[in-house]
């Protein structure tokens, strides 16, 4: 298993051993996660890919990886043409070319954990069309063949205190029975685990950068619920935490008691529970309601105190930020600095605060060419030097207790060229249009990701990703269900409370990378003469943006005035913790254009 060519040999005779003719892998856990735990980490074991989306197939001769535009460039790098094709979503889909190429009257297996009912109806309905069939396995193939697979995390849960939550657990999941009562339903199922972190006001070490822990939770129309987790990563002071209201039993009982409802109705999330528990369901007799996961929208919804945390986090990240932007700008030039030492030097000054529980992602150090990778992941055999007359394009976050941040800048080293500078700028005034936006309530994000692109289409650019992401309250760094995006969601209106990014950018595949990332709060704006209630965003995220990368003829009166005011409000607070050296930097790099 030395190499990924034996790997993809060992799948494939893993399959004629269980009469498949192929088997889809997708890059999730059970939990429908994002970002998943070393032991469900099957599609980059398999194929190389370290991307955070994606799927494959294999097939007897041929096999395919399928990956959203972030990823165009880094599954190249990453995974081997000689025996992978290369799929854009959604261009494509894993069912529609399983349509094209399957052969007829072939089985193609499926893991039931790792899918959506509504793609096993998918694929099934393509599969069908070829005289083919979609088989569940009970045992996942890649499992079967992946001799060092790491266990599970077995890390405590700990205690999310109140006094960051701003609502006891008890609260929301009688505010969740009301909920069920309404819908005349007995029970939902919880099985999204930043659900479940925020229902219980639990977090956790089972996921690498996002505190959440491996468990499952059905919450009843009496407020009481059944929580499921391994038994060693619970101590008394979780127990005591929960209260009697909550059972709590193993994990591996959680798909037996699926069992239980037969003739009671029970709420299951199509989006976020897997095809497995919607069988187990119906299997046990249960009336399903498909409706959206009860935590998803209070939990984006941010309360005063998750406001007040998030401005907080906010504001020591942002001087921490602020602190390595000083000593690149120093540094940088002079040589010496790639691309690995300069996301270390970011992290320890994110440490020196004292109170950082964890990096919110991989940091995407890219420097030249390797910030037009979007979603770059920095290693040995890539790191490259920040050189002059380059941009270096970090985007990078911290958990803290208080707060989940999330923040891109593009710095330019030494002098840029006039089309870096405006192009650059272009990204830059969709920023600040998108930034200023006022809107009527019940806009979707969708309907604002126009003002972020509208600079860089008039001159025929434009960038392969979303504009915004919701963002956790010390959870995932990628939050739903709102967004800003024409593709793949941005459907979800857009409410006070909602913490977004705004994050356009540009990239210039081989030579450069763009990307300008704040993240903002929705809040309702008074607009004199208004004849509709209007929101509006408050900026969050404080750190320079680099003035030198500015092309400030191309800005407006009214942008530039937008910019002074921002970096104004950066020095107002980041200035009071910088000293010395990188204050003297800071003033400098807000002063007015």
């Amino acid at each position: 298993m030395s190499t990924y060519e034996d790997r993809l040999k060992a799948l494939r005779a893993q399959l004629v051993r269980v009469a498949l003719d192929g088997f889809v892998v997708p890059l999730t856990d059970e939990h429908m996660s994002e970002y998943v735990g070393a032991y469900a980490q099957r599609l980059a074991w398999l194929t190389g890919f370290q991307g955070s989306a994606g799927s494959a197939v294999v097939l007897p001769e041929e096999a395919a990886i399928f990956v959203d535009g972030r990823y165009t460039l880094q599954v190249r790098e990453q995974v081997d043409g000689a025996h992978w094709q290369y799929e854009s979503v959604p261009q494509t889909s894993v069912a529609a070319w399983l349509g094209e190429h399957v052969p007829a009257g072939g089985r193609i297996g499926y893991d039931p954990w790792l899918h959506t009912r509504a793609w096993v109806k998918a694929a099934g309905e393509a599969l069908a069309e070829r005289g083919a069939e979609l088989v569940a396995v009970d045992t996942n193939p890649v499992d079967a063949v992946w001799p060092d697979r790491p266990a599970p995390s077995d890390a405590k849960l700990v205690v999310h205190e109140d006094r960051y939550a701003g609502q006891s657990a008890a609260e929301k999941r009688q505010a969740m029975a009301d909920w069920l009562v309404a819908k005349h339903a007995d029970a939902a199922v919880l099985s999204a685990l930043d659900s479940l972190a925020w229902t219980f006001n639990i977090r956790g070490k089972d996921v690498e950068r996002t505190p959440v822990a491996l468990a499952y939770a059905i919450v009843h129309a009496d407020a009481t619920a059944d929580l499921y987790v391994a038994p060693e990563k619970i101590d008394e002071a979780v127990v005591q935490h929960l209260g009697n209201a909550v059972r709590v039993h193993d994990r591996a009982d959680f798909a037996g008691a699926l069992a239980d409802f037969a003739g009671k109705t029970v709420v299951a999330d199509p989006e976020r529970a897997v095809a497995a528990i919607f069988e187990a369901l119906e299997a046990g007799g249960a009336n399903i309601l498909a409706l959206r996961d009860p935590a998803v929208l209070p939990k984006a919804v941010k309360n005063p105190v998750e406001i007040a945390g998030h401005k907080a986090a906010q504001a020591r990240d942002g001087a921490a930020l602020s602190r390595f932007l000083h000593w690149i700008a120093t540094e940088a030039p002079k040589g010496g600095v790639d691309e690995l030492g300069a996301a270390a030097k970011l992290e320890a000054f994110r440490k020196e605060t004292g109170l950082l529980e964890d990096l919110s992602f991989d940091t995407i150090s890219g420097a030249g060419p390797n910030g037009a990778v979007v979603h770059y992941r920095v290693e040995e055999r890539t790191n490259r030097p920040i050189e002059t007359g380059s941009f270096y394009l970090v985007d990078s976050g911290g958990q803290y207790r208080d707060g989940t941040t999330d923040v891109t800048r593009t710095i330019a080293i030494g002098t840029p060229s006039e089309e870096m500078k405006r192009r650059f700028t272009l990204v830059l005034k969709g920023h600040i249009a998108l930034g200023r936006a006022q809107f009527p309530k019940g806009t979707r994000g969708g309907q604002l990701d126009v003002l972020a692109r509208q600079f860089l289409w008039a001159e025929g650019l434009d960038y392969a990703h979303g504009t915004g992401h919701g963002v956790g309250s010390f959870l995932s760094v990628h939050e739903g269900p709102q967004r800003i995006a024409t593709f793949g969601g941005g459907d979800e209106p857009l409410q006070p409370g909602m913490i977004l990014s705004n994050e356009p950018g540009y990239y210039k595949t081989g030579e450069y990378g763009i990307r300008i990332e704040n993240l903002v709060l929705v809040e309702p704006r008074d607009v004199p003469g208004a004849e509709r209630e209007m929101l509006g965003f408050e900026t969050l995220t404080f750190a320079p943006i680099d003035r030198n990368a500015i092309a400030t003829e191309m800005l407006t009166g009214e942008e530039r005035a937008w910019l002074d005011a921002y970096h104004a409000r950066v020095l107002e607070i980041v200035g009071p913790q910088l000293e010395g050296g990188a204050l003297d930097w800071l003033k400098a790099a807000c002063a007015p254009l």
